[in-house]
């Protein structure tokens, strides 16, 4: 466009300057030239009104012709202004209506721009916009555009960059996976053939053991007990105990352990005897006091061998030798209260003995299940454990329902 080549880098407010100079500038023109053809008719007037002879005509009549003229000169005059108006406002609305047009196409550039710029990366040209204003702004719409799409194409690059990762990723866990299912069937399979070696172990430990205590038993009847028939005694009531402890690892979760009403006092006492001689081999005795004989519990017998033997053998295992076992059975109110306190060395981390396979020292023998089966116990029973230790003595204390509490 020819108007667009001349006008270049004009600006709004440049062409309502421009327009407002265009009518300035065309009204003088109009003004001087009315101004000059009125100023001419009205010397023209003046001379003819000297030159009519006076003598022929009366001052009426000279006044007649005279208004008749200045009649004509403003009907002249009111035409000129008339068409100088319809002149100049046909010149305004072509003017305006000119840059109405070009701002019209500058912002229906913008329009599609902004319309399109979703779907595609294409910019304005500078060259289509017809006003300096927009073409500032076309500047900062294609920076924008160009920015936005530097922005697009980078985040293009990493959700590529993303899904490979996950691919990996996810190729990387199926494998992991496929690996821990591996590992888990053959966990399964080790746990269940542990069971089968701990059941059968078990089942054929039993007898051996039981034909010994019988064999020692008949033997003491007919002859004296000697040191070296106690040691043996001794180690075979331990080997009990972790019988006992095995075989209700093996079969805790296969049969029903039924409650029946116990007498805590004589129980406490039968397996008090049952351990002296293990205790007195270990140059350790027990006192046992109680003021309550007559109490009873309803639990499974059992379960509170465990917890009682356990006890029992930990003490004796850990007392210090020459030091005495205190066992007392106290009634607090609904309950029954049953603590075994001794010397021993101190138990620094009181809250982890009760974990599995937990040994303060290294050295010591054992596996570290017997107490952590007491905590399974008491926590299936709703029986209250304490423990403390320090350098005079350790105690254990167990809080028991009394029977019909």
């Amino acid at each position: 466009m020819k108007l667009s080549s001349t006008f270049t880098n004009v600006t709004t407010r440049q062409a309502n300057i421009f327009t407002i100079m265009i009518m300035f500038f065309f009204s003088t023109i109009f003004v001087g030239l009315l101004t000059t053809e009125m100023y001419e008719d009205y010397e023209i007037a003046l001379e003819q009104s000297y030159m009519v002879d006076g003598s022929l005509l009366s001052t009426e009549d000279i006044l007649v012709q005279k208004h008749k003229k200045l009649k004509t000169l403003m009907i002249k005059t009111v035409l000129v202004v008339v068409t100088l108006s319809f002149i100049l406002f046909a010149l305004f609305l072509g003017l305006n209506n000119l840059f109405n047009k070009l701002l019209n196409r500058d912002t229906q550039t913008f329009l599609d721009f902004f319309e399109q710029a979703a779907h595609n990366d294409q910019v304005i040209n500078p060259d289509s916009i017809f006003f300096k204003d927009f073409k500032i702004m076309v500047g900062y719409a294609n920076k924008m555009v160009e920015k936005i799409n530097e922005q697009k194409y980078a985040l293009q690059d990493m959700n590529i960059s993303l899904e490979d990762r996950v691919q990996k990723k996810t190729a990387d866990l199926l494998r992991i996976n496929k690996n821990l299912e591996e590992e888990k069937k053959f966990s399964q399979d080790l746990v269940k053939s542990h069971k089968e070696f701990l059941r059968y172990t078990v089942h054929e430990t039993n007898t051996p053991l039981s034909v010994i205590l019988t064999s020692i038993e008949l033997y003491v009847m007919k002859h004296p007990k000697d040191r070296q028939l106690s040691k043996i005694e001794a180690a075979v009531k331990n080997i009990f105990n972790i019988y006992d402890d095995l075989s209700y690892l093996v079969k805790k979760d296969q049969i029903e352990y039924p409650k029946i009403v116990i007498n805590f006092h004589d129980y406490l006492t039968s397996r008090i005897d049952f351990f002296s001689e293990v205790a007195g081999y270990s140059r350790v005795k027990f006192v046992y006091e109680t003021e309550s004989p007559d109490a009873h519990v309803y639990f499974n017998g059992t379960k509170l061998q465990r917890i009682v033997d356990n006890t029992i053998t930990n003490a004796i295992k850990y007392t210090l030798p020459d030091e005495t076992v205190y066992v007392k059975l106290v009634q607090v109110w609904a309950h029954l209260d049953f603590s075994m306190s001794s010397k021993s060395k101190i138990i620094k981390d009181t809250s982890r003995v009760f974990d599995e396979y937990y040994q303060e020292e290294k050295t010591s023998s054992g596996f570290g299940i017997g107490l952590r089966l007491i905590r399974t116990i008491c926590d299936e029973e709703d029986v209250m454990i304490s423990l403390s230790s320090s350098n005079e003595e350790t105690i254990f204390k167990y809080r028991f329902k009394m029977m019909g509490e």
